[in-house]
């Protein structure tokens, strides 16, 4: 008892240990994604730690309370108020780094310096040594980084970049040294399309339009002399404020560049894209045919991709993402926002900008399943209930939110609005995220109640929405004027006012301004959880629909079998040594191939939820049905082969399940290991009885097919069977998967196939003495254990005796000379009058009857000694398991004299047999006897056949009642679950101690 509760309190201990670890994690794993989202820093940046302080403001002399926040690659500082102020200084701009003189005024000030000439005082931190060394730790880490070969440390720096200082780091000023002479030779290289096409054409005076772009311009430059230009600029309420107003078209790429952070990861990697640009030109992929198609479907009203200049930028720049990303690769729509950034950027600044779009900003918008899009659409519901609630219901109603979501979100309004007004909001969102795109939409929706509810369908909701949006004007645009593919839809009326493009964001701030971006940010978080889940569920009965009718389970044990298997799946992923698992997952496949599962993992599984548990020999068993499973020898098994293996063991009559079993010790699923004397008797064997046996197939199994014996020659059936091994692996291995394969496959399962008994092999000596092995291990802890040995023994024996008969009939002499035929009659005769003389060689206690009840226990003692050098001559040289020669035998097999001499009579009772040939191995025999001499060889002229051993084994109710056993899978599916939950307790407590 005292025992108990204190493995009980280990247990709780270990998963109250587990929970605050997960929680630890989960924190930090929060923070940091905050962290990046709140900066817009690259992904692999980590957040070292934070802490309270106060950054003097030079542009309104004060003191501005916030967090300062220091990762491996930048400091950054926040506002506790959201728009007050917050900055980002990334450590390969920083010069200087020093300690300030304390004051009443200012305690704890730090000073730091930066290459721009700008400093920045942080006040009232707390351990400011500490901090101090961990940022020199940092900046000497960076050094160490740069390509340029600078060795710059805390307080140095170099004295040319000193001489080169004087001018801001601004994006504009700056282009990678290392571009292709091919991409230096592009005009796109250097500029944007728009500055190219402007330089070309002639521009018409605009007057006051372009008065009021020349204010704007001159309004920025004020900005960046009073708060810094740059990466290091102090971003404000002003700053957003510029930004509603409009960017002018000469500054707008630098600040998309700034305000997305893809500036950041442009400047630390140089030459990245021309090297991209290099490797993927010119190479065949499924994205590259997709952007082909959709290049001149690209914004084609505008003059800038009328020409071939503009096409290959677009080309080379989503070729290259395409490249670097082949999880996304090419979607749909990113086309569109590809030619946006084109206009207004260089390749390389256009192409590090779909990089922040695609992996930062908009995460997971484009790729199959569009989750992003999901996630933000779920967001976008849940904030028309809150702010709209009158018309929540109606908009579920019609169905427009789904729509909506794909069509405005996917291209940033820029494939429903006229371009300029469509331009404004880009300009928003990559200052204020997604926040700003949910607060238009709503305002969208606002603008547009009364008529929306006023609806009767999805389609006069998105008419009414479409004509709206047409009518979205900018009036202050400086650029020519694009032709817009309006989806007005007139008719006789008068068309909508026209909405200014200014005032409506102005409403959708006016009234949505509590939206937070933080807010949206955990938001996401949750629906995230919500779509993925509802993926895998819809997966899941994807899956389990497509398999039911064929597998003998029902509905609701598939489904739990699925989440076993992926479980297993999973688990091999975070916790097996091996991953190799996380990336044999490729989700551009259906489904069914989504999930595999390898030789170790399926066993695990085997030995599990078998209704044959047989000991020790589980494992062998377990090996022997992956292999029969495996149909295209790519070592993987998908779900629907591995709960077919279950169904041929849990559902089924009495033949099925006897069919299964006979299969695992045929080849493919005995190994060549497991039967090299089966494989090697072959050779003796009839031509009709030498083909390789096919894969195991049932009624319940129409997935896995076996061919006809007779249906061509071995050589025609060895090279068919190679060529679809090769074909069948390449396509289920590629990259790109070939969907008519899966069609065709699907329309062959649809197909009526019936395999009799007839078209199965005979099985060999061997191969049926290990076929007896599994029935005796198979048959230990049952409740009629003895019954069932006394059974097997008694058809063992009888089939047996089948064999050496049929060995006598079937038996031909081998072809020779004319001349030698005589001989040969006279070898044959010679060899027929030997056979009664054997016998007479073997032990006393086969002399007895069977049925002489004196002497049956004395045979069976006996037998007993000659089963397990049975044993030993079965498994001499393969070393497996029970029956090697150098490893003692279990407790079960001595437990009870009564077993193993039942079971002896498998191998005594074939030694009473009176037509055995001198070349007849004797199995079991005594050390001394004569018949011992072959020592391991095995008869290689016997062979049964499945239909002989089905006869036999209805002679005896036991086996009947045996196999015809109803089993249930779902308490073993228990067991599993339980058995995986315990496994993953374990796990995590070992790694947290390692890492504690």
């Amino acid at each position: 008892m005292g025992q108990d509760i204190q493995e009980l309190a280990g247990c709780n201990a270990m998963c109250g240990f587990k929970q605050e670890r997960y929680s630890r994690d989960l924190d930090a794993r929060a923070k940091n994604e905050c962290y990046r989202a709140t900066f817009r820093l690259p992904k692999d940046e980590r957040l070292d730690g934070h802490t309270d302080c106060t950054l003097w403001t030079p542009f309104n002399k004060m003191h501005i309370p916030g967090q300062m926040f220091i990762s491996n690659n930048y400091i950054c500082f926040a506002s506790k108020e959201e728009e007050a102020c917050y900055l980002i200084i990334p450590l390969r701009e920083v010069t200087v780094v020093e300690k300030a003189d304390s004051s009443s005024v200012l305690p704890s000030p730090l000073s730091i310096s930066t290459k721009s000439k700008m400093t920045f005082l942080f006040a009232n931190l707390k351990d400011r040594d500490f901090l101090v060394q961990r940022i020199s730790d940092f900046l000497q880490k960076t050094s160490a980084k740069k390509t340029h070969g600078n060795r710059e440390k805390a307080g140095v720096m170099d004295p040319a970049q000193e001489e080169g200082s004087d001018l801001p780091a601004s994006p504009s000023s700056t282009l990678s040294s290392s571009l292709t002479s091919f991409l230096e030779e592009a005009p796109t290289a250097s500029h944007g399309l728009l500055k190219l096409f402007q330089k070309n054409s002639s521009i018409e005076f605009l007057g006051p339009k372009e008065a009021k772009e020349k204010m704007k311009e001159e309004s920025w430059n004020i900005h960046f002399f009073e708060y810094g230009r740059g990466m290091c600029m102090y971003r404000t309420a002003k700053t957003r404020e510029l930004v509603l107003k409009g960017i002018p078209e000469n500054l707008r790429g630098e600040l998309w560049l700034l305000f997305s952070g893809a500036w950041n990861e442009m400047v630390t990697h140089p030459g990245y894209y021309s090297e991209l640009v290099e490797k993927s030109m010119g190479k065949q992929s499924v994205a590259a045919e997709e952007i082909e198609r959709d290049l001149h479907r690209s914004m084609p009203e505008h003059p800038a991709f009328q020409n071939a200049m503009g096409i290959a930028a677009l080309r080379r720049v989503l070729t290259a993402y395409a490249y670097r990303n082949p999880t996304i690769g090419y979607c749909q729509a990113m086309n569109i926002v590809t030619s946006v950034l084109l206009l207004y950027g260089n390749e390389e600044e256009a192409f590090w900008l779909l990089v922040a779009l695609c992996e930062r900003m908009l995460p997971d918008y484009y790729n199959t399943r569009v989750v992003g899009a999901l996630v933000d659409q779920g967001i976008f519901e849940e904030l028309t209930r809150e702010f709209l609630p009158q018309l929540s219901e109606k908009m579920q109603d019609l169905g427009v939110i789904s729509t909506i979501s794909l069509s405005w979100f996917l291209t940033l309004f820029l494939s429903v609005m006229p371009f300029e007004s469509a331009v404004v909001i880009v300009d928003c969102f990559f200052y204020e995220g997604i926040k700003l795109i949910l607060q238009v939409s709503l305002a969208i929706l606002d603008a547009n109640m009364e008529q929306l509810l006023n609806c009767s369908d999805e389609g006069e909701a998105m008419t009414v929405l479409g004509r709206y949006l047409d009518n979205v004007v900018n009036k202050q645009s400086v650029s020519p004027p694009i032709p817009h593919l309006h989806a007005l839809l007139t008719s006789g009326d008068e068309p909508p006012p026209e909405i200014d493009i200014f005032e409506l964001l102005k409403t959708s701030y006016e009234k949505f301004s509590s939206l937070r971006s933080d807010d949206i940010e955990q938001m996401r978080f949750k629906q995230r959880l919500k779509v993925i889940q509802s993926l895998e569920d819809t997966a899941k009965r994807s899956v389990v629909r497509a398999i039911s009718s064929d597998i003998g389970f029902s509905m609701e044990e598939l489904e739990e079998l699925y989440m076993v298997f992926k479980a297993k799946y999973l688990m091999s992923c975070y916790w097996g040594n091996n991953r190799m698992s996380a990336i044999r997952r490729d989700q551009s496949l259906p489904y069914l191939e989504q999930y595999r599962i390898d030789g170790n993992q399926f066993r695990d599984l085997f030995v599990s939820l078998t209704p044959w548990a047989c000991g020790s020999h589980t494992p062998v068993l377990a090996g022997r049905m992956f292999r029969l499973l495996d149909e295209n020898k790519d070592s993987l098994i998908n779900f629907k082969e591995f709960v077919t293996g279950m169904s041929g063991m849990y559902h089924g009559d009495l033949t099925e399940k006897l069919k299964v079993l006979y299969k695992l010790h045929l080849p493919p699923a005995l190994s060549t290991e497991e039967a090299e004397s089966a494989l090697e008797a072959a050779h003796y064997f009839p031509e009709d009885l030498s083909t390789e046996v096919s894969p195991f197939v049932s009624d319940l199994d129409l997935f896995l097919h076996c061919e006809t014996p007779e249906a061509a020659s071995p050589e025609e059936k060895e090279g068919s069977r190679n060529g679809d091994f090769k074909e069948k692996r390449e396509e289920k291995g590629a990259n790109s998967p070939d969907y008519r394969y899966y069609l065709q496959m699907w329309a062959s399962e649809k197909e009526s196939k019936k395999e009799t008994i007839k078209d199965l092999p005979k099985m060999s000596q061997e191969q049926f003495i290990e076929l007896c092995k599994t029935l005796y291990n198979m048959f230990s802890e049952d409740p009629v254990e003895q019954e069932l040995y006394h059974a097997i023994a008694t058809v063992a024996s009888l089939l047996l005796r089948i064999g050496e008969v049929g060995k006598k009939f079937s038996s031909r002499p081998p072809k020779k000379p004319e001349g030698n035929s005589a001989s040969n009659e006279q070898d044959l005769t010679s060899e027929e009058e030997s056979l009664p003389s054997e016998p007479r060689h073997t032990s006393a206690g086969e002399q007895h009857s069977p049925m002489d009840p004196e002497h049956k226990a004395g045979g069976d003692m006996q037998s007993g000694k000659t089963l397990r050098e049975s044993q030993l001559v079965s498994e001499e040289g393969r070393g497996e398991g029970r029956g090697s020669p150098s490893q003692p035998l279990s407790d079960d097999e001595t437990k009870d004299d009564m077993s193993m001499s039942s079971y002896s009579m498998v191998s005594t009772s074939s030694l009473q047999c009176e037509d055995i040939a001198d070349d007849t191995v004797l199995v079991g025999c005594e050390a001394g006897s004569p018949a011992s001499r072959y020592g391991s060889t095995v008869d290689t002229d016997w062979s049964i056949s499945f239909e002989q051993i089905l006869a036999s084994i209805l002679t005896e109710t036991a086996l009947v009642n045996f196999f015809e056993k109803k089993a249930d899978i779902g308490l073993k599916i228990k067991e599993q679950k339980k058995m995986e939950r315990q496994f993953s307790s374990s796990s995590d407590y070992e790694l947290s101690s390692i890492s504690g």
